[in-house]
């Protein structure tokens, strides 16, 4: 069976998620969620992440949390 990808700008996921632009574009570059191309044509899987709570009249009541960092280590050198 074949995940389903729904890939959108970073103007739409930002709308998705009740999060601004730069924060979907370093949720990018800190590998929370995948980058489908780069530059302007950069896409993003709405697939992976959670949308935004909204209520009747579509307003933001809770924004998106910051999904985790995948296949990075946390180094802790305080001893």
């Amino acid at each position: 069976m074949a995940s389903t990808i729904a890939l959108a700008t970073a103007a739409d996921v930002a709308y998705w998620t009740g999060r601004p632009v730069g924060t979907i574009w370093r949720w990018a570059s800190e590998g929370r969620i995948t980058v489908h191309g780069h530059g302007k044509a950069a896409r993003y899987n709405l697939m992976e992440i959670d949308p935004a709570k909204r209520d009747e009249d579509g307003n933001v009541t809770e924004p998106t949390p910051a999904p985790p960092i995948t296949g990075c280590v946390r180094i802790d050198n305080a001893t």
